[in-house]
């Protein structure tokens, strides 16, 4: 079974849309080809709100968020990670709210030229949280989870009250996420699949996208992207057995049927296989800190 993605979203560009009980949309103009349609701002509550990935730097996005907000209180502003289509418009609409952000922490810098997370650095919260922290207001409560992968940093806020995930780009529901080392981690992202999915959430939330709706859907669709994760290993290992050392030639093949401008994404994502697999002495590199254009070798056949 292919992952059964969930495309087709209905919107309008700074619209304010109730999406649940507790929870409304804002989708910024910043479509592309890793925001899909733009990066989807959540407001939780009524009153007294959260709001959980402001989006980019962007004055026509923040002014429609700000009259997406007339009348209530911004508590916090929560951010799932610093990449640029999520974390630059924080500080702004907290100074605007008068209230603090929240997030675990900056991420690390990628190598100058490669696919990454650079940005990050741009961005640090005011208060730095994680597993066991959580926010409350009237009739909303959000727990933060720690789901390091996608980036080191990357964290999901679960809404108790609609037993929902607020998952940011750790899953989603148009496409697979990119994990690019050195901030993003494969092995730490297989795990992070798994904590998100033994919770039974009813519904994923994604920054981009359509949501992920019913439970045993939703494990369902967590299930093939772990299998789809892995069936991507198996053809790296395969790759290797049959003596090809170069990752872009990996991509040639192992992604034909995507669009070639997303191959140094690709790319990067065997990359994080890659170190993985040299983790666990599957493969090795005579590279002390690979990059997508290092040589790897096959040690043993994996299990």
């Amino acid at each position: 079974m292919a992952i059964p993605y969930v495309r087709g979203i209905e919107f309008e560009y700074g619209e304010v849309q109730q999406v649940s009980p507790l929870i409304r949309r804002v989708i910024a103009n910043n479509p592309g080809p890793f925001t899909y349609v733009g990066t989807g701002v959540y407001i939780v509550g009524h009153g007294e709100v959260a709001v959980i990935d402001p989006g980019p730097m962007d004055e026509t996005h923040f002014a429609a968020l700000k009259k997406a907000l007339e009348g209530e209180t911004v508590t916090h502003v929560l951010v799932t990670h610093g990449h640029s289509d999520h974390s630059p418009l924080a500080a702004p609409l907290a100074e605007w709210a008068g209230c603090k952000t929240y997030a675990k922490n900056c991420g690390v810098p990628t190598a100058k030229g490669e696919l990454g997370s650079a940005d990050d650095l741009g961005f640090m919260p005011d208060v730095m949280v994680g597993d066991g922290d959580s926010f409350s207001g009237p009739g909303w409560t959000l727990d933060v989870i720690e789901t390091p992968g996608h980036t080191c940093n990357h964290l999901c806020f679960a809404l108790r009250e609609e037993n929902a995930c607020l998952s940011g780009d750790h899953i989603m529901g148009w496409s697979t996420t990119v994990v690019a080392p050195p901030d993003g981690d494969m092995a730490d992202y297989m795990d992070s699949l798994e904590k998100i999915r033994v919770k039974g959430f009813e519904t994923l939330w994604p920054t981009h996208g359509d949501p992920v709706r019913g439970k045993d859907f939703v494990d369902t669709f967590i299930t093939e992207y772990a299998k789809h994760r892995r069936s991507r290993e198996a053809a790296i290992l395969e790759h290797l057995r049959n003596g090809e050392t170069s990752i872009p030639a990996m991509v040639e093949i192992m992604y034909a049927d995507v669009e070639k401008r997303l191959h140094p994404a690709a790319c990067m994502s065997v990359l994080g296989h890659m170190i993985a697999l040299i983790k666990t002495g599957v493969v090795v590199s005579p590279d002390a800190a690979p990059t997508v254009r290092s040589r790897f070798e096959l040690v043993r056949t994996a299990a």
